[in-house]
Order: C-alpha cells, then structure tokens, then sequence
C-alpha cells in the first residue's frame, strides 16, 4: 500500500526522477512557459514553487543552496533570483499555472502547459 506516500513515480528510479525534476524546473525557469504531460506538469508545480519561494528571501545563503539543489546551474538561479522572484514579492504562493490541452497524437498521453503567471 502506498500510505503517505503522495509524489508519483513515473516508472523511474529516484536519481533519474530527482533528474527528471530539475531539466523540467531549469527549463521552465530559462523558457517561462514549457510543453509536457499533465502528470509531470503536476509534479512539477510544487517543486518550482518552493524555489520561488526561497529566491524572494534574495539572500546568499538561500542563493547557495537553491544551486546545490539545481545542480550547479548557477545561470539559471541567477535569472530566478533577479528576475522571477521579484515579480512575485507581494505574492504568497501560486506563482505557476497548470493548462490542460488535450492528448497527445503518437501515444495518447494528456498533455499540458505550465507557465509562471
């Protein structure tokens, strides 16, 4: 049974998941605005939201370690520190949107576009 258990799996291992995570949290942080499926746009939200919410802090420690958790890519936080986060200064959370756009032609699969608002 899967009791307290709420992330979904999506049939990987947890570093190809935490992997997965992190492409999809920089891209969406370098495009604003990304493409994928409903269930790893879902996944997604929470885990880019926090980020938001520890670049409003704008501090170096928590600067620091936003990169440790976003492999390094220290570009990327940049723009999220210095651009995104103070956007949403006045914001207490709901910094994404999750807009379902229906299947997928090859496979079927539900697709979506989670954009920062």
């Amino acid at each position: 049974m899967r009791h307290h258990n709420t992330k979904r799996r999506f049939g990987r291992e947890r570093k190809v998941r935490n992997a997965l995570m992190n492409s999809l949290a920089l891209n969406l942080i370098v495009r604003e605005k990304i493409k994928t499926t409903v269930p790893k746009a879902k996944e997604l939200r929470p885990f880019i939201e926090k980020f938001v919410t520890l670049a409003k802090k704008g501090d170096l420690a928590t600067r620091k370690v936003v990169i440790g958790r976003l492999s390094g890519r220290a570009k990327e936080v940049k723009k999220l520190f210095e651009v995104l986060a103070p956007r949403y200064k006045d914001k207490k959370g709901g910094y994404t949107r999750v807009l379902k756009l229906g299947a997928r032609k090859s496979d079927g699969a539900p697709m979506a576009i989670i954009e920062f608002i």
